[in-house]
């Protein structure tokens, strides 16, 4: 009957509660709970890459790892996720790290994971002639996620598990905890805009057949013919973009208003206004208090405050087609939920698709940047 209360005591325990008790070695939360989490992370991977049958792979080995790294930074780890993902799931995503670190010496040493097919899943535009390739390119994505992206970063996470390991967009949005329309979106920028050009620039091979005899490099700002760096396979080029978009920047800093011109800031449902741009707009351009949806004065509020990045898209929508129909406006948005909501440019560049062929709707150069 005690062990019975004390395990429930344990289920019931907060985040904050957990984290002191792995920092203080208690047993109980580090058996019950950390490699309780450990099983499931484990079980869910297992079924992907068959880790009962590869050497060096058993779970206590994983786990022990795992649970090392995060004693070795005193589980600040654990405190540093995003705000609104639980404990748990956070914890997942680690163990899967470090299960990445594993089979990644595994697969060095026996290469005995099917790439072509994992190509074939993630449904690519390369053309790979033979096996001889395939090292080499797993090796020069981890180059470009490790080098270039960070290898912590949302971006390297989703080049990984769909390019590498042959997840599925939904099942990406599901550990990211955001749309799979964002995921898909991210992943094919990330591969006109880093994984494509990387490539081009570094990587050199004995035969190349490629549909353009000039590539352009938006990063070195540089042209150079395709020649200079070959490639083993057939490349599609996407088309260079027609409209200039620079006239359609908002301002880092507004501070006053033309007549035809509304401000569009983040609000939460409340319509509390009270800091950051919805402070500005309730301040200067007719925000008014308890409201936190749709037009009022010269402004133009659109909710972030109420959950996932999923839930900003039906307002966004609203705000587009609201635009659309009043031409005669110029609506100037701010860099809505990258403040107090805690999301990044990448969260909510996606949400404003729509908006990017609607003229009288200008945005940050941050969305821009991540849009086009």
């Amino acid at each position: 009957m005690a062990k019975e209360q004390n395990k429930k005591t344990t289920v019931g325990l907060s985040d904050e509660e957990i984290i002191e008790g792995l920092r203080n070695r208690d047993p109980q939360i580090t058996r019950d709970y950390f490699y309780g989490v450990c099983r499931i992370a484990y079980h869910i991977y297992n079924k992907r890459y068959e880790l009962d049958w590869k050497v060096g792979l058993d779970f206590y080995s994983i786990a022990h790892e795992y649970y090392l790294s995060l004693d070795k930074h005193d589980f600040r780890q654990l405190e540093d996720r995003k705000p609104g993902m639980t404990l748990k799931t956070w914890m997942i995503n680690g163990f899967r790290f470090v299960l990445l670190d594993r089979l990644k010496d595994y697969n060095k040493e026996h290469r005995s994971q099917s790439f072509e097919e994992r190509m074939e899943k993630a449904s690519l535009r390369f053309d790979v002639p033979d096996n001889n390739f395939s090292e080499d390119f797993r090796n020069t994505v981890y180059e470009i996620c490790s080098d270039v992206l960070g290898r912590d970063h949302r971006s390297s996470i989703i080049l990984q598990m769909m390019l590498i390991e042959g997840f599925k967009g939904k099942e990406v949005a599901a550990q990211l905890g955001i749309t799979p329309s964002a995921v898909t979106q991210k992943y094919h920028r990330l591969m006109e805009d880093v994984v494509i050009p990387y490539f081009k620039r570094y990587y050199v091979a004995p035969t190349c057949e490629v549909n353009s005899e000039i590539m352009y490099d938006k990063e070195f700002d540089t042209k150079m013919p395709v020649s200079a760096s070959p490639l083993p396979f057939s490349i599609q080029i996407p088309p260079t973009m027609e409209k200039d978009y620079s006239n359609r920047i908002t301002p880092e800093y507004i501070t006053s208003l033309k007549p035809n011109e509304i401000f569009v800031f983040g609000s939460n449902l409340a319509g509390m206004h009270g800091g950051g741009a919805a402070r500005t707009a309730r301040l200067y351009f007719g925000a008014v208090l308890g409201n936190g949806d749709g037009p009022q004065g010269q402004s133009y509020a659109i909710p972030t405050m109420q959950g996932g990045v999923e839930t900003i898209q039906p307002y966004v929508d609203k705000f587009v087609s609201y635009a659309k129909a009043h031409p005669e406006q110029t609506f100037l948005v701010t860099p809505i939920g990258c403040g107090i909501a805690g999301f990044t440019p990448d969260d909510i560049a996606p949400l404003f698709e729509k908006a990017v062929d609607v003229e009288n709707i200008h945005l940050p150069q941050s969305l821009w940047e991540e849009l086009v």
